[in-house]
This record gives C-alpha cells, sequence and structure tokens, in this order.
C-alpha cells in the first residue's frame, strides 16, 4: 500500500491560497436575488429581481478535475459451444457421435481446449480529482474487483491509477494517479447544502464523457438501506448509468456530494439521484490517506428506533433516541454499565433522533475515544463515559445456560389482549394467544414469542406482569414498554393498556 507524506495531508487539508476553485472566479455564476420586502407577518412575501444566470463559468472551472473512470476486470468463462473462424456455432454433439468427425475439421485450433477461456469486461464511472499529486476520489463499486483502473482526462489523455484504499460500508474509495503534479483539483465545501440550494452534476454517463447536469437538493438524511450509515443527499439533476463517483458541486465550485446512486423503476434517470455527504466523504478519505484502511468507533449496542409509544412508556417528551435492545458481550457499551432498555439520546451533548443516527455518529469517532453518552432510564437522565473500541473487533458470544424444566402451567389471559404461560425453555413469558380486537395484534406479536420485561422488570410469572400493568397505570401512562423476543432476536414495543 503506498503511504502518503505528511505534506500531501496537511496541504488537503489546508484551505490553499491558489485552489483550482474560488468564489471569486466564478462570482458571475451564482445565482443573484433582490432584497425580500419588508412585510408584516399577515401580508404576501414577494422576492423581487431574479436575475438570470448561467453555469458556464463554473463547469469551464472545474471540468478539468472531473475525471472519467475504466475499469478492466478480469471474466473466466467455463469452456461454451466451439465456433469456426466464421463464427458458425458448431453443435455440441455427445462423444462418439456419427458427425462428429465430420465437424471436427470445421473446429477453430486454440490450443487447449479444455482449459477455460479467459474475457476481459470492462466498466465506467467518474471521479474527481482531489489534490494536485493525483488523488482521486470515486465509489467503491465503480473500481470493485478491478484489475486494472485508468482515468481519463477531460482532454481525453489516460493515466494508469492505483487504487490506495476502498471502504465499501460508505461505497467510496481512492484512487492515486501514478507519477501525477501539479493538477487541477477541486476541494470539498465546508457547509452542508440546503434543500432547495442549486447542485451541479459532473460525470461519464453511459461512457459518453464528460456530461453536465444541474438541479437542486431536493432532500436531506435520506435511508436507501444501503449501509448503516445512509445519510445520502437526494438531488433532481440528471444521473445516469456512469455518473457514479462523479462530483456533485454547489455555486461556488465546491464539491457538496458523491453521486452514487439512483432511484429508478426503468435504469433510466427519474429525477431521484442520492450523493454521499462531502462530510462523510472527507473523513473516509483522509482515513484511506493514511493506511488505505478506514477505522471507525465501535459502541457494541443491537439498538432500535423509537416509536411514539414507547416514548410515552418510558415517559419520555418526545419520541427520539436509539433504544439499546441488548449490549454486546464484553463491549464498551457492557462495560461502562449501559442496559437493555435504556435509551441513548446523546453523544457528547449531540442529540441522537435515531438509531441510524446514532451508528453514523460512533462511526465517526476513532478507537480508544471517550464519549460522554446521554441515557434515559427510570425516568431520568443518566451521563455515561465509555470508551470506544474498534468495529472490526469481533465481540465473544455468551452461550446461554440449561434452564431445568418446569411443568406446564395453565395459560392466562391478561388486559393488554396477551394470553400468556411461564416460558419452560428459559426466562420470560411466553405468547400462546393474541386478542384479534387488542392492541397486541397491531403490534406484531406472535404466539412463540416471549416476553422478557415489562416496565424495565423481568416477568417470569403472569402475577408479575400483571403488576407491573398497575405500576404504569398508578403512574399515569397509557403504554407500558414490553421486551419481546423471537427467534434468538429481542426488540421493544409500546404496549397500549386497555
Amino acid at each position: 500500500m503506498q503511504s502518503v507524506s505528511k505534506t500531501t495531508r496537511n496541504r488537503f487539508k489546508a484551505v490553499a491560497a491558489a485552489a483550482l476553485v474560488s468564489t471569486s472566479v466564478i462570482a458571475t455564476g451564482v445565482l443573484t436575488t433582490g432584497v425580500m420586502s419588508t412585510a408584516p407577518a399577515n401580508a404576501q412575501i414577494s422576492i423581487e429581481n431574479v436575475a438570470p444566470f448561467s453555469f458556464a463559468d463554473l463547469v469551464e472551472t472545474v471540468s478539468p478535475a472531473v475525471v472519467s473512470i475504466r475499469v478492466k476486470t478480469r471474466i473466466e468463462q467455463a469452456r461454451g459451444p466451439m465456433t469456426n473462424r466464421d463464427g458458425f456455432r458448431m453443435p455440441d454433439l455427445p462423444e462418439g457421435h456419427p458427425f462428429e468427425d465430420f465437424f471436427d475439421q470445421f473446429k477453430e485450433p486454440r490450443g487447449n481446449g479444455d482449459r477455460p477461456r479467459e474475457r476481459f469486461g470492462q466498466a465506467v464511472g467518474s471521479g474527481f480529482i482531489i489534490s494536485a499529486d493525483g488523488f482521486v476520489v470515486t465509489n467503491n463499486h465503480v473500481i470493485e474487483d478491478a484489475d486494472e483502473v485508468m482515468v481519463v482526462m477531460e482532454n481525453g489523455d489516460e493515466m494508469a491509477a492505483q487504487i490506495i484504499g476502498t471502504d465499501p460500508r460508505t461505497d467510496l474509495a481512492l484512487l492515486k494517479i501514478e507519477a501525477a503534479s501539479d493538477l487541477q483539483y477541486v476541494e470539498f465545501a465546508e457547509n452542508e447544502a440546503r434543500v432547495g440550494d442549486w447542485v451541479v452534476a459532473i460525470g461519464n454517463p453511459f461512457g459518453l464523457g464528460g456530461t453536465v447536469t444541474a438541479g437542486i437538493v431536493s432532500a436531506r438524511g435520506r435511508d436507501i438501506n444501503a449501509n448503516a450509515y445512509d445519510d445520502f443527499i437526494q438531488i433532481d439533476a440528471a444521473v445516469n448509468r456512469g455518473n457514479s463517483g462523479g462530483p456533485a458541486f454547489d455555486t461556488t465550485g465546491k464539491v457538496v456530494g458523491v453521486n452514487t446512486a439512483i432511484f429508478s423503476p426503468s435504469g433510466g434517470n427519474v429525477g431521484i439521484a442520492f450523493a454521499i455527504p462531502a462530510a462523510t466523504v472527507k473523513q473516509v478519505v483522509f482515513d484511506l490517506m493514511d493506511d488505505g484502511k478506514v477505522t471507525r468507533g465501535f459502541l457494541g449496542v443491537s439498538i432500535q428506533n423509537v416509536s411514539k409509544d414507547i416514548a410515552d412508556s418510558v415517559g419520555l417528551e418526545k419520541a427520539h433516541g436509539a433504544l439499546v435492545t441488548e449490549p454486546s458481550p464484553d463491549s464498551p457499551a457492557q462495560k461502562a454499565g449501559i442496559k437493555s432498555g435504556d435509551i441513548i439520546t446523546s453523544v457528547n451533548g449531540e442529540e441522537i433522533d435515531d438509531a441510524r443516527e446514532l451508528s453514523r455518529v460512533i462511526a465517526e469517532y476513532a478507537p480508544g475515544t471517550i464519549v460522554e453518552i446521554g441515557v434515559w432510564r427510570n425516568g431520568e437522565s443518566l451521563e455515561l463515559r465509555v470508551e470506544l473500541a474498534r468495529l472490526e473487533e469481533e465481540q465473544a458470544i455468551v452461550e446461554p445456560e440449561e434452564t431445568p424444566q418446569l411443568d406446564p402451567a395453565e395459560p392466562q389471559h391478561t388486559s393488554t389482549g396477551l394470553t400468556l404461560v411461564p416460558n419452560d425453555s428459559g426466562d420470560g413469558l411466553l405468547i400462546v394467544d393474541i386478542d384479534p380486537e387488542s392492541p397486541a395484534i397491531e403490534k406484531g406479536f406472535a404466539p412463540g414469542d416471549v416476553v422478557l420485561e415489562a416496565n424495565g422488570e423481568p416477568v417470569n410469572s403472569v402475577a408479575e406482569f400483571e403488576e407491573q400493568l398497575e405500576v404504569v397505570k398508578n403512574d399515569g401512562r397509557s403504554n407500558i414498554l414490553v421486551k419481546v423476543a423471537r427467534d434468538g432476536v429481542t426488540r421493544f414495543v409500546g404496549l397500549a393498556i386497555e
């Protein structure tokens, strides 16, 4: 793996005075709006003097730093039907067929016919140069399994590139153009793109070469189930196959995102594309520059989102945070005292909205970092200090102890609509039936599920379950938090009390 000098890293981090793109260079390409008129709160607001403008100056300035990526991959094929030199497909005859000798005379000789034929496939994508010495950002899926990577410049020059490192979790990759110097490059935006901001996408759709499209930021924080760190910018600039890895620019010529995916029933542009935000790209690129790898902090918890019913059941004013279903054995979370049923509401003072945001925030910290975790437990806020581990570390799995078999008890109905019986295979209460008209049926409970806790307390008898129902009622709450297990996977449910 090629090492990167400290000077290169510092230059990349710094805002160079002689950077390729500056606001003043393309000031003529920035949309200018008039002054918003002052009016009473109940009056109509108008915007005047919207000046026409062009993206031409911006495109002319940044285009030399946008490249096409050409990838060569090795494809191994099993031996297929024989053809002659004219392309005629020879019949696949069984051994000993009467016509075998006749067709053999027309076969094209090609050495050892038993050896699998080897072919090479090609793929194209996009990328952009981020340093004068030739570092290039693209998507991981563009260069995945590549045997050879070529970077094609705006003027058509082709240069061989080395893969410095990849990060499949965010679908990013860093390349280095061999023996490059004094290349024009672009910089990342310091501020987040806002919904409604202009964006200009430049890339290599369908291998056509440099193509420019424009649109606006349609939404932020999109989760498309690509990975645990989904935080995509949604844009409506036309993006198609081959645009992957290309940049999305703001009107100052700074990169606000890396175009990565499209939503398309047909495979073509329908006006919904997704870009990785610049903040995420910068973090990953810095790590890849160091040693070709990305290291992330590891907390060690299984988590789920907090619904309104769950928030009501634990006394939270609003539904936010990440509910811990189980801390991993011997994990940083468990060592710091985080328990099943805790709701993580903040990290170092930064409020956590949902489980996905917690994963993303923790991943931004380096292993060994000590963070303050805000926790909601038993109606109170706590602060716990946790030293993060490395995400790649595997945690030991504790095998459950065998529980002696007990005589089966009679199932008992409860006011929640669940019919329960003590679990003769372990802790908790086994659900044997559900009232089809109860709130429980709407929450996805099923016979065979095991209720482990109610209101944060272990329950091994129906009497203990009913006792917790009374506690919740006396507190004036209308929902009880229930911890339930199915096939070894636990989750929490806010269950309404009738």
